[in-house]
């Protein structure tokens, strides 16, 4: 019976098959777990894995759940934690954790779309190209000391 069923999901919207599989893999819970351990300085692991709040916040960046307060009444049973402690535990994810969860999934979804010949081709060959952020640049730039207390002074 399911097989019927997955087949019609197969033939009639096999990216939709094929994506559910790769976040599977990506996003398995005992690697994302092993992730939080190898980055995490202060946070620990107890009653709420981490694994739990990627899922938990997958709901919500996915559009499954409006805000993290209603994936958690949705969830509730299955975390087994009070409110208070997952927003705690999210409050507290550490820099290098994000950055490791980032660096390890999109190394492995980029090595998939290599291997697919989905890479785009470089900008300048045998250069590294990298791109500026115009809005990020006019937050760096000061006026000089001399000019800061003249209003018509040129702004940078």
């Amino acid at each position: 019976m399911l097989d019927a069923l997955f087949d019609a999901f197969v033939q009639c919207s096999p990216i939709s098959v094929m994506m559910r599989g790769l976040m599977e893999r990506i996003l398995q819970p005992e690697r994302l777990d092993e992730i939080f351990s190898r980055h995490a300085k202060l946070q620990y692991q107890r009653e709420l894995m981490f694994s739990s709040l990627v899922n938990l916040m997958n709901l919500v960046v996915c559009g499954i759940h409006p805000s993290v307060n209603a994936a958690y009444i949705a969830k509730a049973e299955e975390l087994n934690v009070t409110r208070w402690a997952l927003y705690s535990k999210l409050n507290g994810v550490e820099t290098a954790v994000s950055a490791g969860l980032l660096r390890e999934t999109a190394s492995s979804l980029g090595e998939l779309i290599r291997q697919m010949g989905g890479a785009p081709a470089p900008l300048l060959p045998g250069y590294t190209v990298r791109i500026l952020d115009g809005n990020a640049l006019a937050a760096t730039q000061r006026r000089l000391k001399v000019l800061q207390s003249v209003a018509a002074a040129p702004l940078p």
